[in-house]
């Protein structure tokens, strides 16, 4: 990544910001599938290599205008972002009894995929004595372009939409805040779930995209309170969110042993619940930070050319929690948990998701050195961490499958600050390249 920042001030009242972006990835992967006769046999029936390459090159470039009006500030900015993505998928086989590889033309196949962004934006915030108040609209021209290597077609999806937002923000007591807003904001796809051409990722299943797939839009709406105190603050805020065109990874029967996993649109899904936040600085050695959200989850419409009505809801609910301590001789320490509930899914359910996390850190007296060591994913033999199981079922078939993640790693860094001076130093963020890893 490379990026470039220019500031110019007009006047006390105005300035201009320019940004320039630029994102490669040499994004690849290789999965290696050995289909044994029985567990610890040596005896292959099958054995299968699916190297990919997916290189990204991404540019964005945008200009933005600040200007204070009245009692507030006005914004506005325009912004052009391109990425590409040549996407070249195998399914290589081994002839039994060589040491020679053969591709599958059935289950390889290659994918272009293109995007050009257009956007702009006008965005003016303001405040009284007792109210904060902020209200903007984007408008946002999108073109997506895929190309097939097996048949030579071209897609291509021409989008034009607008992304209004408010928020409010009231003095309702002393220390206490009462807020409110709306927000419309878009998830793109990736190159994977466009990919119209069956992927076998291993005997049992094939995976396959959706050229048609249309981006998610979601809409949130939210209402609650702040109340800050001496040692922190905590705040509460109920909201209700809708999807138009959720992107679900569905199943169906590929034959009686294969099932074709699809990505797709599934009609419209919406949630309402509750999220909150306790910050509380306990003491001078103590810091807790506890998070909560419980919200209803409902997806419904319909799966395969309509053929296949869904409607499936539940209750969901997550746990983070952070606690950091202050130690003596410059050492400090943080234990986090993430835990999220089962959920649904258009066909199924996922199961719940537990993460906790262990650091401890070592800063030298002069603040020049320091030395980490994490622990990640702490299984420590219980056999629920960084793990779960994915269940779908229809008609006509029944599959569940526990994806076991990297549990118990270990990290240790060593850092040395050239200058004693803290100063804060803005190093270029992944917009692309992170989203499809």
């Amino acid at each position: 990544m490379a990026n470039l920042d220019y500031n110019h001030k007009l006047s006390d009242q105005s300035a201009f910001n320019f940004s320039l972006l630029y994102e490669k990835a040499d994004l690849s992967a290789v999965t290696y599938n050995n289909n044994l006769r029985s567990r610890g046999s040596t005896d292959t029936l099958q054995y299968t290599v699916n190297p990919s390459t997916n290189p990204l090159n991404a540019f964005r470039a945008k200009i933005d205008y600040t200007k204070k009006a009245g009692s507030g500030t006005l914004q506005a900015g325009y912004q052009y972002r391109y990425d590409s993505q040549d996407g070249n998928f195998l399914y290589q086989v081994k002839l039994l009894g060589t040491n020679r590889f053969v591709t599958d033309p059935q289950f390889s196949s290659a994918v272009k995929a293109t995007n050009y962004i257009h956007a702009a934006f006008v965005q003016y915030t303001g405040s009284t004595k007792l109210l904060n108040y902020s209200g903007g609209l984007r408008v946002e021209k999108s073109e997506r372009n895929l190309t097939f290597s097996k048949n030579n077609e071209q897609k291509k999806l021409l989008l034009t939409k607008l992304f209004p937002s408010v928020q409010l923000r009231y003095k309702a007591w002393d220390k206490g805040v009462l807020k409110a807003g709306y927000s419309r904001r878009i998830k793109r796809t990736n190159n994977y779930e466009l990919n119209p051409f069956p992927e076998r990722e291993h005997s049992e299943t094939l995976e396959q995209g959706d050229p048609e797939l249309l981006p998610e839009f979601i809409g949130t709406y939210e209402a609650g309170m702040e109340q800050t105190f001496a040692k922190g603050n905590v705040f509460a805020m109920l909201y209700y969110q809708t999807v138009t065109n959720p992107i679900q990874r569905v199943n169906k029967v590929y034959n009686d042993t294969i099932l074709n996993r699809i990505y797709t649109n599934a009609g419209k899904a919406t949630q309402v619940g509750m999220e909150t936040n306790f910050t509380c600085q306990v003491n001078n050695w103590w810091s807790c930070i506890i998070g909560g959200n419980v919200y209803k989850y409902t997806i419904s419409g319909s799966l395969f050319n309509n053929t296949v009505a869904i409607e499936n809801s539940s209750w969901i609910y997550s746990i983070n929690s952070t606690q950091s301590f202050s130690l003596p001789k410059n050492f400090s320490m943080q234990l986090s948990v993430s835990y999220l509930s089962e959920r649904v899914t258009a066909q199924g359910k996922d199961s719940r998701f537990f993460t906790p996390h262990f650091t401890l850190k070592k800063t030298t007296t002069d603040k020049r050195w320091s030395f980490q060591l994490q622990w990640l994913n702490i299984d420590a033999g219980m056999k629920q961490s960084n793990r779960q199981r994915i269940t779908t079922y229809g008609a006509n078939f029944y599959t569940t499958t526990n994806y076991v993640y990297e549990p118990n790693q270990l990290q240790f860094s060593i850092g040395f600050n050239l200058s004693k001076k803290n100063r804060k130093i803005t190093l270029p963020q992944s917009e692309i390249g992170e989203k499809e890893f």
